[in-house]
């Protein structure tokens, strides 16, 4: 297939180098100038999606997926996909998602799972909103980039389904942090909790793959430091994004109001920045009862 690449970040570049790999022809936009193994660049955003089959972007927020709409939508061809893998509000997915259909498009929102090593190793989750036809048309690009593609219904879905995983995940993670916390200050050995916990009611994704406590349970970023696998401050976006939905829906979630609570100030106010969102485990160690 002909794809146009708009975002060779962090995540978009090995995505994009893995369809190129795969032997489709990508065409590669980047506003910092990033480039992608096996992608032409172009001079455009509205360049790399003339004439493509799927036009993929991988961006930081939804004002910035508005904009680069706006470019790329007039440059492309009736019948194509635009697929925005971005993680950004409901209500832009949906406005974008409009706009494409407008002009004849198909529009999917997939944001992903799986983080980079799920982006270079071609093992992410992929959410998908939108229609049935531009899902059945972006299936081979989804086996190539991942493992798996849900789709969940129509436009805005998608994020909406990504970010309510993320919020569990990051009531559940402060969850385990505050556990181990409060072990160590009982005596627990960690070790004995992990064993407990982990083949018992309180066990979670958090607690049995993504252990916190170093040298506890399976490899996990806190036996590297803390080095991100999944940097707290995209986790305070995705939380922040929750937020943002429950308001405009009028979902009671109190929980995920507290999380977001708490990863703002550690990233804000805190060490938490460039640190893993499992580094809340230090972060309660060195506090007391409130």
């Amino acid at each position: 297939m002909k794809v146009g690449f708009i975002g060779l970040g962090n995540m978009g570049a090995p995505m994009a180098a893995n369809l190129a790999k795969a032997g489709h022809t990508v065409t590669g936009f980047d506003v910092a100038g990033a480039t992608a193994e096996g992608v032409q660049i172009a001079d455009s955003a509205a360049a790399a999606a003339t004439g493509a089959d799927i036009v993929i972007t991988m961006l930081p927020n939804g004002a910035i997926l508005r904009d680069v709409a706006d470019q790329i939508i007039p440059a492309m061809s009736p019948g194509a996909v635009f697929l925005d893998c971005s993680t950004v509000d409901v209500d832009s997915a949906r406005a974008v998602a409009e706009q494409a259909q407008a002009a004849g498009l198909s529009a999917l929102d997939a944001p992903v799972s799986g983080g980079v090593g799920g982006a270079a190793g071609g093992t992410l989750t992929f959410m998908v909103g939108g229609d049935e036809a531009g899902f059945a048309k972006a299936a081979p690009l989804f086996e190539v980039m991942g493992q798996k593609a849900v789709h969940c219904g129509p436009s805005g879905n998608g994020q909406a389904a990504k970010i309510c995983n993320n919020m569990i995940l990051g009531v559940t993670m402060i969850a385990t942090c505050e556990a181990f916390a409060l072990a160590d200050k009982l005596g627990l050995d960690r070790q004995a909790m992990f064993d407990v916990v982990s083949t018992s009611s309180g066990y979670s994704w958090s607690m049995n793959a993504y252990c916190p406590a170093p040298g506890v349970g399976p490899k996990s970023p806190a036996d590297n430091g803390y080095q991100p696998g999944f940097a707290a401050e995209l986790m305070l976006k995705d939380l922040g994004l929750a937020q943002q939905a429950a308001e405009a829906a009028d979902a009671d979630t109190p929980m995920g109001a507290r999380a977001l609570a708490l990863y703002k100030r550690f990233v804000e106010d805190e060490d938490g920045r460039g640190k893993d969102f499992s580094a809340m485990l230090p972060r309660f160690e060195k506090r007391g009862h409130d």
